[in-house]
């Protein structure tokens, strides 16, 4: 098969790997689309490595069709599926867990499928297992809503019944993400962001930013808010109060996906798959791809989400 793998400068290279043997309780997909994500990004630039038993290159989530599966699996040979990977999806066959791959839901396209495990499983993870679920009565505090995680933490937010705050970077974004149902958005490039936090407290903030002045925004948090911290694009260091910490109770925690055992990934798939399913088939949730390209040009893909000029997500295609 032919995979865009990274060579030893760190460089994309489409070249010819041996296809992947399927091991008992694995699924072999052919991949018809691959969904770009940040961690690939990172993966690019060395920051961020595949986990030791799967493909060193780039790739966390995909769309296809099942080639072949164990005997007693709930999705068979021919099956439109997508599935969650710990690397190795920017190439034209992968195996996966079972747990791992999900059929497509009902009139949802192949592109729009790829981009469904990993921001929906970061969300639910986050969103749910993290930070113990969501009521109409929490604020949440979402930043990057513009990006696939945060559309689709909007989306959940709202489907929870919660107040949602979030940031985006231009005013195109601000129309978009208001469509989506977040009630308070704030352009980091032109507001600031505290005194919103100030007049609304949350009561749950998910935050890939980070940065100086998270902890200064932190101190804002309700009594008994969870904090929780998927990554730094601002930077990794803040100084935090830590009087605040305990004074209000405050949970920070981090958290990561890729780093989960497959059987915690299988579980909250099912979970996805349990609850949401049906609302994505009837076009209540939704995935706004926002570019599309053939894997060869996998260079301007990546520069979209560097330049932070995606509203959803860029997909990769093999067709």
């Amino acid at each position: 098969m032919y995979a865009m793998i990274l060579d030893d400068k760190l460089d994309f290279k489409w070249c010819q790997v041996p296809d992947p043997v399927r091991k008992e309780g694995e699924v072999l997909i052919k991949v018809f689309a691959a969904a770009v994500n940040r961690a690939d990004l990172m993966q690019k630039d060395g920051l961020y490595s595949s986990p030791p038993d799967w493909p060193q290159w780039c790739g966390l989530e995909v769309s296809g069709v099942v080639v072949e599966s164990p005997a007693d699996c709930h999705v068979k040979p021919g099956d439109k599926v997508c599935a969650l990977l710990g690397g190795g999806g920017y190439s034209e066959l992968v195996t996966v867990p079972a747990g791992m791959v999900l059929p497509v839901p009902e009139g949802v396209s192949m592109e729009a499928a790829s981009a469904i495990p990993e921001v929906w499983a970061t969300v639910y993870l986050n969103l749910q297992l993290e930070a113990g679920g969501l009521s109409p009565q929490d604020t949440i505090f979402i930043q990057a809503g513009a990006s696939g995680v945060g559309l689709a933490a909007i989306q959940f937010a709202k489907y929870k019944g919660a107040k949602v705050i979030t940031t985006v970077g231009s005013e195109s974004k601000a129309e978009f993400v208001k469509k989506l149902g977040a009630d308070i958005v704030v352009n980091h490039k032109t507001c600031e962001l505290l005194p919103v936090l100030t007049a609304n407290p949350p009561d749950v903030v998910l935050d890939c930013v980070g940065g100086k002045n998270m902890g200064e925004n932190l101190k804002q948090m309700a009594f008994g808010g969870r904090w929780i911290m998927i990554a730094t694009l601002a930077g990794g260091k803040t100084e935090i109060d830590l009087e605040t910490i305990w004074r209000k109770r405050i949970k920070l925690i981090g958290s990561t996906l890729r780093s989960r055992t497959p059987e915690v990934k299988s579980a909250i798939l099912q979970a996805l798959k349990d609850e949401l399913w049906q609302s994505f088939s009837e076009g209540k949730l939704v995935n706004n791809i926002h570019a599309v390209f053939p894997i060869q040009e996998v260079e301007k893909a990546h520069a979209i989400l560097r330049n932070a000029e995606n509203t959803g997500k860029v997909v990769l295609t093999f067709n």
